[in-house]
């Protein structure tokens, strides 16, 4: 046997129970992110092993990676993703691929099975593979969509129905979605729109023709005017998306028996929530529902009808993971950054 030879059935071995990921084993910024190889998971008897085509870096990644926690909530979610070191070390809510393998007990999947899945806490996606329970948020993948383009619908239009979930918009209902462009924003108004409300979108001048695009009737450049300064109930429901509408700066702008869906909140605003609903008629809440299997499989039912899109600011490699990173830290991107695998 050669030196070659002997040197690839060595390293046979090793790369079939491994896989490459990108690690964070520090808080702090993009550079703490690296690709390396990891162990590959094994399915559990109830659980899919799914190869990841595609996964995105959201502002939850973010979050985890730069311990950009919201004020007041440090040391609530340390038993979640650590106190001085991450407790998850492979980032990534979302993933789309295909089912390389089922345990014994797994009977809504086979092999081949292209699927999309939230992955939530457990994170993962940032993986050549990653272990699912056949019972969590994972449905079949809508077969007119690519895999980078069903990633990008999963965790923006995940988050965005587990908020609108909490109120019935009826046509014609005025709707405010603060910071509309990102995943979540723009999830928030395409589902709204599609419910027949009137989306008001909140975001930068040159986001306006894609929130547009995406169902927005009026679009305020939050750079140029106050949206806040708007006229008293002008709103049914706002959305808050980007963490600059607590509920002393729009209680004004809600009708009575509306609503502000707090996506973003901090630890005071949270506790007030449910004071300041009693207190004004206007459900404040910074919980949405459980969306489960049943709210996965209707979220792709409705991107295979066309009802919710994908909006893909960019798709990078996982060896351009950093840079996706360095990308979502600013704030600016439209919709999702995706990460490609395989």
């Amino acid at each position: 046997m050669t030196d070659s030879e002997t040197a690839t059935a060595a390293s046979a071995p090793t790369r079939a129970t491994t896989m490459r990921a990108a690690v964070v084993d520090r808080f702090g910024g993009p550079e703490h992110v690296r690709v390396d190889r990891v162990p590959k998971p094994e399915p559990a008897a109830d659980e899919v092993l799914v190869r990841v085509r595609a996964a995105t870096v959201s502002v939850a990644d973010h979050r985890l990676r730069a311990r950009d926690i919201p004020r007041g909530l440090s040391l609530l979610v340390a038993p979640t993703i650590g106190l001085f070191r991450p407790r998850v070390h492979v980032l990534g809510m979302d993933v789309a691929g295909v089912v390389e393998s089922v345990g014994s007990a797994v009977t809504r999947f086979a092999p081949g099975d292209e699927v999309i899945a939230m992955l939530g806490s457990r994170m993962g996606g940032h993986a050549e593979y990653v272990a699912v329970p056949q019972g969590g948020d994972i449905p079949r993948k809508p077969a007119t969509l690519s895999f980078e383009e069903a990633a990008a619908i999963v965790f923006g239009g995940h988050t965005a129905m587990r908020y609108l979930a909490r109120v019935e918009l009826r046509p014609g209902a005025e709707v405010l979605v603060n910071g509309a462009s990102g995943a979540v924003g723009i999830a928030a108004v395409q589902l709204a729109a599609r419910r027949g409300a009137r989306v008001t979108a909140v975001t930068s001048a040159r986001n306006a023709a894609l929130v547009r695009a995406n169902g927005a009737s009026r679009v305020v450049d939050h750079e140029r005017e106050d949206f806040a300064a708007g006229a008293s109930g002008a709103y049914d429901v706002i959305v808050e998306c980007a963490g600059t509408a607590p509920f002393p700066r729009v209680r004004h702008l809600i009708r009575p028996g509306g609503a502000l869906l707090q996506v973003i909140a901090d630890l005071g605003d949270m506790l007030a929530a449910p004071w300041r609903s009693r207190r004004s008629g206007i459900l404040v809440t910074s919980t949405g529902d459980r969306v489960g299997p049943d709210g996965m499989q209707r979220l792709a039912e409705l991107a295979e009808a066309g009802d919710i899109r994908p909006v893909i600011d960019r798709v990078v490699e996982l060896d351009g993971i950093v840079d996706a990173h360095r990308y979502v830290d600013t704030g600016r991107k439209r919709g999702s950054v995706v990460v490609r695998l395989g």
